[in-house]
């Protein structure tokens, strides 16, 4: 990983943003930010090097030790930036949500779309077996993008499990943590505990979190160690699926309310030319267009440094 200087921190945070706006979007993943902006096999390390051992590094080589083995600054800098874009971006991104879907949704298709070129050209050797995996991602991530969501429920182990699900597909390229809480019915469960300042809801769901990042990360570490090009191509086929759900033009099916809000749970993509005389058309095309030469730009950066 190299010695890091303090600008390298600051970029470091930057990303963490980038990954916080993202994750507050439901249907876009901090993952796919994650491996876009090349800190994604360094997270999964680093997640994974989170154990019981850390205990016992402090307390004979101290905190200098411990900290070093955890790579505190790598974590730290990317939570600080987290924190940050969703203490500041939050309720502007939600506002475009609200009131210029289309606009924010073409920005991040264009995103996403760059971004699947990206992850593909990390694969060394294209087989059968890659293709098919990078297929069955695929569809995978088109099916549950595609599921109706369950009733809303409030048991304690379901819960646990909610957490601990949306916190794998959060660190997923493609699949986004909040899409899966809507699915899994505990959206609203979640936000009512928040507004509500509920902590054995909350409590639990960050358990179930915390369980699920710990062991997913372990799984994630194993599978690029020992089936690298597989890997990478059933996380490409993850953001190839996940492009169902952020498709701009949509057709809302069934909706629901989420404490003060009314939030479209089952939506059918549409063509964009299915609104007569639509306004946002060149300016949805030309943020779509932006998003997708934005990822090469910064890839063409990050490469030439």
């Amino acid at each position: 990983m190299g010695k890091r200087n303090r600008l390298d921190y600051i970029i470091l945070a930057l990303k963490g943003m980038a990954m916080g706006a993202a994750d507050v979007v439901p249907g876009v993943s901090g993952g796919t930010i994650a491996f876009i902006s090349g800190i994604y096999e360094e997270l999964i390390s680093s997640i994974n090097g989170v154990n019981f051992s850390l205990v016992t590094t402090w307390k004979k080589e101290g905190f200098l030790a411990f900290w070093n083995k955890v790579n505190g600054g790598f974590l730290l800098s990317l939570v600080i930036g987290i924190g940050i874009s969703v203490a500041s971006l939050a309720k502007f991104i939600s506002w475009l949500l609200e009131n210029q879907p289309v606009l924010l949704w073409s920005f991040f298709f264009g995103l996403v779309l760059a971004s699947i070129f990206i992850v593909a050209r990390s694969i060394e050797r294209w087989n059968l077996g890659v293709i098919f995996t990078l297929l069955g991602g695929a569809g995978l991530a088109w099916y549950i993008t595609s599921l109706p969501p369950i009733e809303n429920t409030a048991s304690l182990p379901f819960l646990f499990l909610s957490g601990a699900l949306a916190i794998c597909a959060m660190i997923l390229p493609g699949i986004s943590g909040a899409f899966i809480l809507v699915l899994l019915g505990s959206y609203k469960t979640v936000l009512d505990a928040v507004h509500q300042r509920n902590l054995l809801l909350l409590l639990t769901v960050a358990l179930g979190a915390l369980f699920g990042l710990l062991s997913f990360a372990r799984l994630l570490k194993w599978m690029f160690n020992h089936y690298k090009d597989l890997t990478l191509a059933l996380l490409t086929g993850f953001i190839v699926g996940s492009l169902n759900k952020i498709w701009p033009w949509k057709a809302v099916l069934e909706s629901r309310v989420y404490g003060d809000k009314l939030i479209a749970v089952r939506e059918a993509n549409v063509s964009p030319f299915t609104y007569a005389g639509d306004s946002q058309l060149v300016l949805a095309t030309v943020l779509g267009i932006l998003g997708f030469s934005l990822i090469f730009i910064l890839e063409k950066l990050a490469s030439k440094k």
